[in-house]
């Protein structure tokens, strides 16, 4: 077998020599670097991999569109991606500075030269449109210096603030000023990292998903794409989704990959009634309802637009109003013009989202959002029927996720719970630890095996009150894993040991339950998750009917919603709202309404309770109080005693132990939205409780109320 070799110093040189010998040697010629130790590479093999790819294609409009130019070469700003020479040169491949592209390049594919150089072997990191550099890349960085496109949030922004329209009154002033910005063809490394690049129009006040997390070593471009053919890896994506499957992979790309949508992903987004559909067609839907408000929006504004995806500047004016880029119309002297801000931002996203046609693959939920908020932005009464984000579970770029985002990982007492990797860990190790940051749960977080989706094995779940408790069913013992609270009666206990109960102190501050204690108000006094008073007796577990008794009987494993269906057909609910679920006749509210639902006599006894914090805060403790529901710490000092928290007014402090016991549990009850249901004996009880201890310093009517 004949060889020829190159060293790493004279790689690029002598790589035009190697290549061309490797052309001329027929059938099993491979290309060795013996002085590097190499293993022999089959060029004919990956030759003729790349020769049928885009990135080879000499008659392509990505090489030929300066072939009239005098002379023929491609101009410094659009060399880098377009002319391999270009690539070396912006990369400094061919000694010549990084980061810039020195001179115009001549024509020339993206040939093997162009990535298989000692720069390239380097590279790690890759600096976007936006600025934002990302680092701590592999082999994968070299296709992201190219795919990221042209323009971002950032160019977006300054093309309207140079117009002297950054003003939030003025988005919908016209102005020549303004011109539509092209983010350019394929930007995948945009989509694929989300609001890290910003390479769509991120609305200020928004936010959105990071990179998307696939699958670990299946979430880069290289690990998704062949890197000398292009092609789409299907027989890895068959592994988890058989709707990819086919006789013929390359053949099924677009149709089989297109039907795809993870589970975490299952909400109607575009509002036509069909979740079964891909995630890809949940995005056709959204750019459809994307186009018609821009084209609503212009006409609105006397301009009738219109778009055409193969004519640059792809707006143009809708001369005759058909709604059409008609052959006549779609031409640059017929370019759309004046632009207002407001329509520059959408119009910028639904061509991101037309420019990167594997969008639907690199990061669906980053462009929902983008779509999503450009036509919210157009008119707010379009997405009455669209959704924005997925489940909580799922939601990426809800605060649950991005708490984080400054320190740059997961701190190891929030990691179990708020990132894809902390639950694993924990169960494996029975510790926890700093995690990377996460954009949602990912599969592996619960299934220990894939494409098996096995779940790990959970027997009990360790409880803040010391509990180790089993609800009778593994996968929703993973659930309580988290959904337990982080405070409970021992931790309350041990805070206040010793201290008179009506005496402010410094020792005492507010503790927070923390969200969604499910488990915990499930299992009542088993858990100790509320704060129960001593010498009182408290439910313990809900017993409800065998075949709905724990979290997975009862929810929508993945999106976490209720089953309500099954509530109101099953067996003993006629109503299609949960909240209106009541078992029992007595007014637990004292409010004479007997027919109200559970939920609503919670909700009652939650605003006495309230009112007799207040009233306890002001008269025993001397200071104010008022709560936040959506603001941490949650209950802040009331100077000016105005009943609501305003600028200035710090977290409340003058705590005394009987304070900081109903404080905790009306917590409890707001941060467990369906503690009526999980087990509302037990949340009665609680508060029923806390009113009447908080009752023995003021005065408070208790004399309606019911505990069960």
């Amino acid at each position: 077998m004949m060889k020829v070799g190159c060293t790493a110093k004279k790689w690029v040189r002598r790589w035009t020599y190697c290549f061309a010998a490797s052309v001329l040697l027929i059938g099993t010629t491979s290309l060795m670097a013996d002085e590097l130790g190499i293993h022999s590479v089959d060029i004919p093999l990956y030759e003729a991999l790349w020769a049928g790819s885009a990135h080879a294609d000499p008659n392509a409009e990505a090489f030929t569109h300066w072939d009239e130019d005098t002379p023929p070469l491609v101009s410094t700003s659009c060399a880098k991606c377009h002319s391999g020479f270009g690539y070396q040169d912006y990369l400094g491949a061919d000694g010549s500075a990084a980061g810039v592209v020195d001179a115009a390049a001549a024509k020339s594919v993206i040939d093997c030269a162009a990535c298989h150089n000692e720069a390239t072997e380097a590279l790690t990191s890759v600096v976007f449109p936006s600025g934002v550099e990302v680092k701590d890349l592999g082999p994968e960085a070299r296709c992201m210096v190219c795919h990221q496109g042209r323009e971002s949030k950032v160019s977006v922004d300054k093309v309207i603030t140079d117009a002297g329209l950054a003003d939030p009154n003025k988005q919908d002033t016209a102005s020549t000023k303004v011109t539509f910005k092209n983010i350019h063809y394929n930007a995948a490394a945009v989509t694929l990292y989300g609001a890290t690049t910003m390479g769509g129009y991120q609305y200020d006040g928004k936010s959105y998903d990071p990179k998307f997390a696939h699958v670990q070593g299946v979430d880069t471009c290289i690990a998704c794409h062949d890197q000398h053919s292009l092609e789409v890896r299907l027989e890895l994506c068959v592994t988890c989704h058989p709707g990819a499957d086919a006789d013929d992979l390359s053949a099924a790309a677009d149709s089989g990959l297109k039907s795809i949508r993870m589970m975490g992903s299952t909400h109607d987004y575009d509002g036509d009634g069909d979740t079964l559909e891909g995630i890809a067609g949940e995005i056709e839907g959204l750019q459809a309802a994307l186009y018609a408000a821009i084209q609503a929006y212009a006409t609105n504004a006397g301009a009738p637009i219109a778009y055409d995806a193969h004519a640059n500047p792809y707006f143009f004016k809708d001369l005759n109003g058909d709604g059409q880029a008609d052959p006549n119309e779609a031409k640059s002297a017929n370019k759309y013009a004046p632009w207002t801000p407001r329509l520059l931002k959408a119009a910028f996203n639904y061509q991101v989202s037309l420019k990167d046609p594997g969008a639907f693959a690199h990061n669906a939920k980053y462009i929902i959002q983008l779509l999503f908020d450009s036509i919210e932005d157009l008119d707010p009464a379009n997405v009455a029927k669209l959704t924005r984000d997925d489940a909580g579970h799922f939601a990426g770029s809800h605060e649950q996720w991005r708490h984080w985002d400054v320190d740059g990982k997961v701190s190891g007492s929030c990691s179990k719970c708020h990132s894809a990797t902390g639950l694993p860990f924990f169960i494996q190790e029975a510790v926890t630890a700093s995690q990377p940051l996460s954009n949602g749960m990912l599969c592996t977080t619960c299934h220990n095996a894939m494409p098996a989706f096995t779940r790990y094995e959970v027997k009990t779940a360790l409880f803040p009150s010391g509990a180790k408790l089993d609800t009778g069913d593994l996968g929703s013992n993973l659930c309580i894993s988290c959904h337990q609270g982080r405070e409970s009666t021992v931790s309350v206990n041990t805070k206040i040991a010793g201290l008179d109960l009506d005496t402010v102190s410094s020792k005492v501050s507010f503790m927070n339950v923390h969200y969604f204690a499910a488990g915990a108000t499930l299992f009542g006094t088993q858990a100790k998750g509320a704060y129960e008073y001593a010498g009182k007796t408290y439910a313990g577990r809900l017993a409800h009917v065998a075949a709905f008794d724990v979290c997975t009987e009862c929810h929508e494993t993945h999106t976490g919603e209720v089953k309500t269906e099954t509530c109101a057909t099953a067996f003993c609910h006629g109503t299609k709202s949960v909240k209106n679920i009541r078992k029992d006749a007595r007014d637990f509210d004292g409010d004479g309404n007997k027919a109200e639902g559970l939920a609503r006599e919670i909700e009652t006894l939650s605003e006495k309770l309230l009112a007799t914090i207040k009233d306890y805060a002001a008269n025993v403790a001397k200071a104010a109080i008022v709560y936040d529901g959506h603001a941490y710490p949650y209950f802040f000092a009331d100077s000016n005693g105005n009943g609501q928290v305003d600028e200035g007014e710090g977290k409340y402090v003058s705590w005394t132990p009987r304070l900081l016991q109903a404080a905790y549990n009306y917590q409890y009850a707001q941060k467990d939205p369906g503690a009526f249901a999980h087990n509302g004996e037990y949340m009665i009880q609680v508060l029923n409780d806390s009113i009447a201890d908080l009752g023995t310093k003021v005065t408070v009517d208790t004399s309606k109320l019911v505990r069960p």
